[in-house]
C-alpha cells in the first residue's frame, strides 16, 4: 500500500506588489509632502493662537503638547486599518485635508461669534494629531509592499524622508506661506497639496488595490474636498472682512495682517458729527482719538522738562508721541524705532492717522527706523537727552521682553548724563502688579523712579513711571514750572529709604531717591490735559493702589511681568 501524498500547505495570495524604484520614491515623496502638511497645520495653529490670544508659548505648548498625544493614539488606531492599508490612507489623508485645511478658518470663526475659541482648538489639534499620526504606520505598509525591507532600513528611509519634510513645511510657514497667501488661504493651500498627495499616489501606485467601489467613493470624496477647500479659497477674503468686523464695534476702515502682528484700523461717526479713529493691534486698542491727548501728553511732556536736543521714541510708530515731542523747537533730532514698517506706513498716509499725528514723519528733524528696538538698542552707540518708550502691553512673550532688565539696561546706556526716559506702564487700577514689576525692573537697571497715573476713558486709569540714571537729571536753570512747592521737595530732594512712601496732600508719592523732578518744562507748550496741579495729583496713589513690596525685576529668562498681565487682564 502506497502512501498518498500529503497536501501542500496554500499561501495565501499576497496583495500586488507594485515594484520598482519609481513606486518607492512615489511612497516617499507623499512622506515628504504629508510630513510639511501636517507641520504646516501645528504651525497655523499656534500662530493664529498667537494673534488672537497673543500668548504664543501658551498656545505653542497647547497645540504640540496635545497633536504628539494626539499622534500616538492615532498610530494605535491604525492597526486595525493596515489591511486596507491604500483606501484606509487616502481616506485619512482626504479628512486631513479638509480639516487642516479648514482649520484656521474655522477656529477664527469660533474666536469672532462664538467666544469658544480654546474648546474648539483643543479639539481641532487632537483631530489633526489623530489624523497625522495614522500616516507612518499606513505608509510603512505601503512601503514594505512596494520591496521588502529589514524594520530598521524601512523605518529610517520613511523617517528621513517624514524630517526632511517638516523642515521644509516649518520653513515654507513663515517665510513663503504667510507673507504671500495669509494664514486663512494658506491653510486651504496646503489642504489642497495634502489632498493631491494622498489621492495620487493610490490612485497611481497602488490602485490595483481597490476595487471599483472604493476607487469610486474616493473620487467622489476627493471631488467634494477639493470643492470645499476651493470654494473657500475663493471666499476667504470675503470671511475674513466679516469676521474681522464682528470683532470690533466701529466700521474697520483699514485692516491687514503683516509679519508682525493683525493691524485694525477703525473709524465711527457720533450723532454729533464727531468721529473717532481707533487702531488696534492684534485686538489690543492703542488709541481713540476721542482721548489719545491725554495719553500722550502724561507721557512725553514730563520727560522734556530738562536737555532735549536729541530724543528717542521706542514703539509709538502712529506717530502721536512724536507729535509731542516735535512742539518744541529745540528738539534737533527726533528717532522713532518701531518694529512694523507697516504701522510707520500706516502713520505716514493714512489720512485718518496722519492728520492726528499732524504729518510728524513728514518733519526734517524725524528718523523712522523700522527695527526691533531691543536688537537695535544693543547695536546703537548714540546717547539721548530723553527717551520715551512706548510699547504695547506685556501680555505676550514678543513683548515681554521689552519690560526686562536686560531692556532698561540697554536703554540705560543710550541715555547721555542728565537724560530722562519715561515707560508706559499700564494700569495701577486693572494689573498693579504688572504696574510696580515694571518699576522694579527699572530700578533694577540703575534707573531711579517716580510713578505717575492719569485717567483715560478709553483705558482706564493708566500709569508712567519717569526715571533717571543718577541724581537731578533735570537741571533747575532748565526748569521753572515746578509742581508745586511741596511736590518737588518730595519728588526731587529729601527723600526717605528706598520702600518707605513719602506722605503728600490726598495720597501718597513714590518716589527712589535720585529720580528727576516731576514737572512740566517751563516753556511748556498750551497743553488740554494737563497743568501744575492735574500733574501734582497724578504723582499720588491712593492707599489700596500704593506699591506692591516684594515684587521680582522681570527678566529675559524669568519674564515675570508676562505672568502679571496676563494674570491680571484675564479677570477684566
Amino acid at each position: 500500500m502506497t502512501a498518498e501524498p500529503t497536501a501542500e500547505p496554500v499561501e495565501p495570495a499576497d496583495p500586488v506588489k507594485p515594484r520598482g524604484r519609481i513606486a518607492r520614491t512615489a511612497v516617499l515623496v507623499a512622506v515628504f509632502i504629508c510630513a510639511a502638511c501636517g507641520l504646516v497645520y501645528e504651525l497655523a495653529l499656534v500662530a493664529l493662537g498667537s494673534y488672537l490670544i497673543g500668548d504664543t508659548v501658551g498656545q505653542a505648548s497647547i497645540v504640540l503638547s496635545l497633536m504628539v498625544f494626539a499622534m500616538g493614539v492615532g498610530a494605535l488606531a491604525a492597526k486595525p486599518l493596515q489591511r486596507w492599508a491604500a483606501p484606509a490612507f487616502a481616506g485619512i489623508e482626504l479628512l486631513l485635508a479638509l480639516l487642516g485645511g479648514i482649520s484656521v478658518l474655522g477656529l477664527y470663526a469660533a474666536f469672532a461669534w462664538l467666544s469658544l475659541y480654546m474648546p474648539a482648538l483643543i479639539a481641532t489639534a487632537l483631530v489633526l494629531g489623530v489624523l497625522i499620526g495614522a500616516e507612518i504606520p499606513l505608509l510603512m505598509v505601503l512601503l514594505q509592499r512596494i520591496r521588502r525591507q529589514d524594520a530598521g532600513s524601512a523605518v529610517a528611509d520613511l523617517f528621513a524622508a517624514d524630517y526632511v519634510g517638516g523642515l521644509v513645511g516649518g520653513l515654507a510657514f513663515p517665510f513663503l506661506l504667510l507673507p504671500l497667501f495669509g494664514q486663512v488661504q494658506g491653510a486651504l493651500l496646503v489642504g489642497m497639496v495634502n489632498a493631491a498627495a494622498g489621492i495620487g499616489l493610490v490612485l497611481t501606485v497602488f490602485r490595483r488595490e481597490l476595487s471599483k467601489r472604493a476607487t469610486l467613493l474616493l473620487t467622489g470624496a476627493t471631488v467634494l474636498v477639493g470643492g470645499v477647500l476651493v470654494g473657500a479659497y475663493a471666499f476667504a477674503d470675503d470671511f475674513e472682512v466679516t469676521a474681522r468686523q464682528a470683532l470690533y464695534a466701529d466700521p474697520v476702515v483699514h485692516s491687514e495682517r503683516t509679519p508682525y502682528q493683525d493691524v485694525v484700523l477703525t473709524e465711527s461717526v457720533s450723532l454729533n458729527g464727531t468721529s473717532d479713529t481707533r487702531l488696534y493691534l492684534n485686538g489690543d486698542l492703542q488709541f481713540s482719538s476721542m482721548d489719545e491727548y491725554r495719553y500722550h501728553e502724561a507721557l512725553v511732556h514730563p520727560a522734556m522738562a530738562g536737555p532735549r536736543e536729541r530724543v528717542l521714541v521706542l514703539g509709538g510708530g502712529d506717530g502721536l508721541a512724536l507729535r509731542e515731542v516735535l512742539r518744541y523747537p529745540d528738539v534737533r533730532e527726533a528717532t522713532l524705532v518701531d518694529l512694523d514698517p507697516a504701522v510707520l506706513e500706516l502713520a505716514r498716509t493714512d489720512p485718518r492717522v496722519s492728520t492726528l499725528n499732524k504729518d510728524a514723519f513728514a518733519e526734517p528733524r524725524v528718523r523712522a527706523i523700522a527695527a526691533d528696538a531691543f536688537s537695535w538698542l544693543r547695536d546703537n552707540r548714540e546717547r539721548y537727552d530723553v527717551v520715551l518708550v512706548d510699547m504695547p502691553d506685556a501680555d505676550s512673550t514678543a513683548t515681554a521682553k521689552l519690560y526686562s532688565t536686560e531692556f532698561y539696561g540697554l536703554v540705560r546706556q543710550a541715555m547721555s548724563d542728565n537724560a530722562r526716559v519715561v515707560v508706559q506702564a499700564g494700569s495701577p487700577f486693572f494689573a498693579p502688579k504688572a504696574f510696580w514689576c515694571i518699576e522694579s525692573t527699572m530700578r533694577s537697571a540703575g534707573l531711579n523712579t517716580v510713578p505717575y497715573q492719569i485717567a483715560m476713558p478709553s483705558f482706564g486709569e493708566w500709569g508712567f513711571h519717569l526715571a533717571a540714571a543718577t541724581p537731578g537729571s533735570a537741571p533747575e536753570s532748565a526748569i521753572s514750572m515746578e509742581v508745586g512747592p511741596s511736590i518737588s521737595m518730595e519728588l526731587a530732594g529729601d527723600h526717605t529709604t528706598e520702600g518707605h512712601p513719602i506722605a503728600s496732600s490726598g495720597g501718597t508719592s513714590l518716589a527712589s531717591p535720585g529720580a528727576p523732578p516731576l514737572r512740566l518744562p517751563a516753556d511748556a507748550p498750551p497743553l488740554r490735559s494737563m497743568d501744575v496741579a492735574t500733574l501734582q495729583a497724578a504723582a499720588t496713589f491712593s492707599p489700596d493702589r500704593t506699591r506692591i513690596p516684594g515684587l521680582e525685576p522681570s527678566t529675559l529668562m524669568h519674564p515675570t511681568i508676562l505672568q502679571y498681565a496676563q494674570g491680571e487682564w484675564a479677570n477684566y
